[in-house]
């Protein structure tokens, strides 16, 4: 196993110990955020994209990594906005914390991580025909090249 693998591995280890131990694998909490109730979410995710930002920005910095910058496409957001928010209000469990909650013994989250898996291989068989119909909406042929973001 490569030194890359490994540090994923405990990243995704610790990232999951997190969710956990900040309590937002709970249902109640799920559906609380949904409901604008709760906004234990909220604060867990907007903390996790901040270190996130200011340590991918870091490690450019110091040019250990290089960002790609890609265009926003306006079909596959759409698309894969209501994908994902269909699931998380059918099932009250994002993607992120199914696993979580999974691993706390909650067997209904296994509903959303066959769903996910199958999901993903519909998607992959029907991407071409996703693709030639909408997915490809508000493609911007002049988006800049990287240096140009600067």
């Amino acid at each position: 196993m490569s030194a890359e693998m490994i540090f994923g591995l405990i990243t995704g280890i610790s990232f999951g110990f997190l969710l956990q131990k900040g309590g937002v694998v709970r249902y109640d909490k799920q559906l609380g955020a949904l409901r604008f109730k709760d906004m234990t979410i909220l604060k867990f995710m907007l903390s996790a994209i901040i270190v996130g930002m200011v340590g991918i920005h870091f490690f450019e910095i110091f040019g250990l990594v290089q960002l790609l910058y890609k265009p926003v496409v306006l079909g596959e957001n759409i698309a894969g906005g209501l994908i994902f928010g269909l699931g998380w209000g059918l099932l009250g469990y994002c993607p992120g914390t199914q696993g979580g909650a999974l691993g706390e013994g909650r067997w209904d989250s296994l509903w959303g991580i066959l769903g996910m898996i199958v999901g993903a291989g519909v998607y992959a068989e029907t991407y071409p025909l996703l693709m030639d119909r909408f997915l490809d909406w508000g493609i911007s042929a002049t988006f800049p090249c990287p240096s140009c973001l600067v």
